[in-house]
């Protein structure tokens, strides 16, 4: 029989700790005296608490490792728990949100997508705000854990490719993410740190540099006004690109930095692509923008390296609305979003592994057709492309593809117009923010959905930030039979 205690255990620690991250956002509370704070002192209380109890009840059962079975129950059940307790602050809060709703944005702060279904967050309490950016923050710092640790180990998506970048600690995922996490932990502070004092330095007030440190190097988008990041400009656009590119780098590469080794980063593949891919992507955008637009040569470089940067990298800020930059640079937009950045990052969406991965096997199965005899293999980084890497990553392409489709669909049968429902379903599953239409495009927010909209498309941030396929294994009869 099935033992859910050690995934009780876990998930109850993790339940208490978010509780007692609700502290900073009281002390905000407290000092800006709008008189809030009790909002975040009863969630953190009935948080902790109950985590706390959660954890205790299954002490008796928590044992060094984890099996497989019992992994893909934590890697799921962790990002279902975590967003209804965050959501307590919204439903007790200055926005009274309705659960669905707080369900919604917390669920979109977990999982690092940025969408949101508040209006007039210049006016929200300061301490609901610095709550939407920690959630940001722990959901960014946790899916690098998941990507280095449990997918590896999960097999999962091609994952399994990365499992010797890591740690190796004999098969003991629990001992093995606490030193993985220890030493991701100083990484992503310091570039969270270093992000809040170059927001700083640029202009920002201590507040808005905090939170949209947070936020952009978790990838998540969320911001403090309305406007997103178009209530800055100028320099502080190019400061978040490239805040937002580190963030999308691979972190194993900054845990070997750490350790003295600086060539791996300089010669991952991944990273020379992604690269490549934005500037490429920045400069001809801003040559089409200074052709059919007046833009001012520079004007249009920032927009464009910060809006693609954007997207690409799954954070979602916007500083202008690029919908009216025409179709061609929209549709643009539509595809890098399903792109992302790096394996083993902040970055949401496909990655750039998986398509040099597809490229690579498509390119040898060309050679193959052109030369029968010849013997073709795929590789990855110099190295061979196992069968089972192959057929994981085919399996994720074709799951992912089959549930944007199911949840476009979906999405339809509520009432959305086609933009909405294609580009709901895409920024959803890629985990990017914004979507297409003038309803939930950059200049628009997700408020206006039905509720049925909105349930389907947190199921759909949930499954495309857990690599689709590690959701769809717990729903199958023979995961719980095995």
């Amino acid at each position: 029989m099935l033992d859910l205690r050690p995934v009780g255990y876990v998930i109850g620690l993790l339940v208490a700790a978010l509780g007692l991250t609700m502290i900073p956002p009281l002390a905000v509370d407290l000092a800006e005296g709008r008189g809030h704070w009790p909002v975040f002192f009863e969630s953190a209380v009935l948080t902790f608490l109950t985590g706390g109890l959660i954890s205790l009840a299954c002490s008796n059962g928590a044992k060094e490792g984890l099996t497989l079975q019992q992994t893909f129950i934590l890697t799921s059940g962790v990002w279902l728990v975590l967003p209804f307790f965050g959501s307590l602050p919204f439903m007790l809060g200055a926005t009274e949100a309705r659960f669905v709703d707080a369900f919604f944005e917390a669920m979109s702060g977990m999982t690092t997508t940025g969408s949101t279904v508040f209006v007039g967050l210049d006016d929200l309490p300061k301490g609901l705000l610095l709550w939407r950016g920690i959630l940001q923050w722990l959901g960014g710092i946790g899916i690098i854990v998941v990507a280095m640790v449990f997918l590896p180990e999960l097999r999962v998506g091609g994952m399994q490719i990365f499992k010797s970048e890591a740690f190796e600690t004999m098969g003991k995922i629990l001992p093995r993410a606490s030193a993985i996490a220890s030493q991701i932990s100083i990484i992503y502070v310091g570039l969270t740190v270093a992000c809040m004092f170059t927001y700083l330095l640029m202009g920002m007030n201590a507040f808005d540099a905090t939170v949209h440190a947070l936020t952009t190097i978790s990838t998540g988008g969320f911001s403090t006004y309305d406007a997103s990041f178009g209530a800055f400009s100028g320099n502080m656009e190019y400061a978040a690109s490239i805040y937002m590119i580190l963030a999308a780098l691979p972190f194993v590469r900054y845990v070997q930095l750490l350790n003295g080794t600086a060539r791996p980063l300089w010669r991952d593949s991944q990273v020379r692509w992604f690269i490549g891919i934005i500037t490429g992507l920045s400069i001809g955008t801003a040559a089409i923008l200074t052709t059919i637009f007046p833009h001012h040569p520079e004007q249009a470089f920032r927009e464009a390296l910060f809006n693609i940067t954007s997207i690409m990298s799954g954070t979602g800020y916007a500083s202008v609305d690029y919908m009216a930059w025409g179709s061609l640079l929209v549709g643009m937009f539509f595809f890098i979003g399903l792109i992302g950045g790096c394996a083993g990052s902040t970055a949401c969406s496909v990655k750039i592994f998986r398509y040099q991965i597809l490229f690579s096997s498509i390119r040898a199965q060309i050679r193959k057709t052109q030369s029968p005899n010849g013997i073709f293999i795929p590789r990855f980084e110099g190295a061979p492309i196992t069968d089972d890497v192959m057929d994981s990553v085919i399996s994720f392409f074709g799951f992912f593809v089959l549930t944007l489709g199911i949840v476009a669909v979906a999405l339809s049968l509520t009432g959305l117009d086609f933009i909405t429902s294609v580009s709901g379903a895409a920024t959803a599953m890629a985990n990017i923010g914004p979507g297409l239409g003038d309803q939930i495009g950059p200049a628009g927010n997700f408020a206006g959905l039905n509720d049925a909209a909105k349930w389907i498309l947190s199921f759909a941030m949930f499954v495309g930030r857990l690599e689709v396929l590690v959701v769809f294994a717990v729903f199958t009869v023979s995961f719980w039979r095995a």
